[in-house]
């Protein structure tokens, strides 16, 4: 009788601690997801220029961007640290989560002519520049944010993409700039 009684308790313990952890885990999730909206924005809109956009982003992409700053193979003074304790299932549950939202509505601005040299870009980033396996989307990124990674690729400073720096150091800092206004104008 005893036994029973145990085993009823521990039952009821498995029960309470299982529905109590899945609360927490929604909790701390429903954290993280807060702390990327203070700087990738509330409504999809970065709060500043050189943030990306990553709702609507390709969900690979993000996660190989969480998974590249948890290794250590891209570095951000701010991305390092807010990834570094997650594990490997809530990076990709956030880059579902991202993934899943709309683009946000884009600026009312023309692109102007597309610049020379952007048509090698549509091989891995699709025809309208909108991403897809195995490359993000640029198509309304931010000016700003478009210049620092061309450049940041070409200068060999980032390195966790095997084409980009090699075609990013065949072009002029003119050409990084006219790409990037064409891009963030889409």
């Amino acid at each position: 009788m005893l036994m029973r009684i145990f085993a009823n308790i521990a039952g009821t313990v498995a029960i309470a601690m299982a529905v109590f952890g899945s609360a927490c885990r929604a909790d701390e999730f429903e954290a993280q997801v807060q702390i990327c909206n203070g700087c990738h924005g509330e409504n999809g809109i970065a709060v500043d220029a050189l943030t990306p956009t990553i709702w609507g982003q390709q969900s690979s992409y993000l996660y190989k961007q969480l998974h590249n700053y948890k290794s250590g193979e891209r570095v951000s003074p701010i991305m390092t640290v807010i990834v570094k304790d997650m594990s490997l299932p809530d990076l990709r549950r956030l880059a579902n989560h991202f993934a899943a939202k709309s683009w946000p509505a884009p600026t009312a601005h023309a692109p102007g002519a597309p610049p020379e040299g952007i048509g090698m870009c549509r091989a891995c980033h699709q025809p309208n520049f909108e991403g897809g396996l195995p490359a993000p989307r640029l198509a309304g990124l931010s000016y700003d944010y478009l210049v620092a990674s061309m450049r940041s690729f070409g200068t060999g400073e980032r390195k966790n993409n095997l084409d980009m720096p090699a075609f990013m150091k065949t072009l002029s800092e003119s050409q990084w700039e006219a790409m990037a206004k064409y891009l963030a104008g889409l």
